[in-house]
């Protein structure tokens, strides 16, 4: 009876064992039929809260994207600021997620958070603003209000990133100016897009290939300004078309974002350590 037993113990955790073998190939079978593209990247994030499947697309960012799978793969070459020796880390192994907004993005892989710091290389921007179509949003709408992609919230926000940035490119620098000036500003402003509005704060955009806009489930490079890519990335919560334009779009979620949901539930504050913040064991092409 005890051998009866013992073989029906062997039997149910085998069947158990395959049962779990099964479910992950067919996350990651089902993740690859709903790729856009087979040839893209596809990459595990495995964290505490469970996986995520990134579908990455090389065609729209290419130098951006063939950076990430580099720090990823442990192919980025960094000097431990210790042992003054190089290494070549799995760059995101172990890193937390250390700042969640809840309805709006979850964010990883600062330097801020890694023994060794940033990459070297800062990458540009990769972004199409006029197939995004920026170039034909006017910044003034018919009824004086503000294009909502620009997300302006006030006077002193209008001031700082419209006014000023275009007065800098009119190459106006006193009030008496500005009052003598008055109806050519006034002229320019009425021709300003949501494109040459951010071109004057310094974003610069190619028409080499195609963008999207951050939507829903989008990954894509955080930054401090115009062309500061390194290994910093967040994953947009619901769709943000204020931040179309400004940052680089490296790819989006295809299966797991429940899990991405999840991660969200919980605030984390970036300047202060949060055990409760969400811990990304790897992540890795599977493709």
């Amino acid at each position: 009876m005890a051998q009866i037993r013992l073989t029906l113990c062997k039997f149910l955790l085998f069947s158990l064992s395959l049962v779990q073998s099964v479910a992950v190939v067919a996350d990651a079978v089902s993740a690859q039929a709903a790729m856009e593209s087979a040839t893209n990247p596809l990459l595990l994030l495995s964290s505490s809260q469970g996986d995520i499947y990134l579908e990455l697309f090389p065609g729209e960012a290419p130098n951006n994207v063939a950076t990430f799978i580099a720090l990823a793969g442990g192919e980025s070459e960094f000097e431990d600021p210790e042992t003054q020796t190089s290494q070549n880390p799995q760059y995101f192994d172990g890193i937390r997620f250390h700042r969640v907004i809840r309805d709006f993005v979850i964010q990883a892989g600062s330097p801020s958070y890694h023994v060794l710091g940033a990459p070297e290389t800062v990458l540009a921007d990769e972004i199409n603003a006029n197939a995004l179509g920026l170039d034909q949003m006017p910044v003034l709408n018919p009824d004086g209000t503000f294009h909502e992609f620009l997300n302006i919230v006030d006077k002193a926000d209008f001031e700082t990133r419209i006014l000023e940035p275009l007065y800098q490119k009119m190459r106006i620098a006193s009030n008496d100016e500005i009052l003598r000036r008055q109806y050519e500003i006034l002229e320019e402003l009425q021709g300003l897009t949501v494109k040459s509005a951010y071109e004057n704060q310094g974003y610069e955009y190619t028409n080499r290939m195609r963008s999207r806009s951050i939507t829903r489930g989008v990954i894509a490079l955080a930054n401090t300004g115009p062309n500061t890519n390194g290994a910093e990335f967040f994953i947009s919560l619901q769709d943000a078309n204020w931040l179309t334009g400004k940052y680089t779009v490296i790819g989006k979620v295809v299966e797991g974002m429940e899990v991405v949901e999840i991660i969200g539930e919980t605030p984390i504050d970036p300047s202060r350590y949060s055990s409760l913040s969400t811990v990304i064991y790897s992540i890795r092409q599977i493709n």
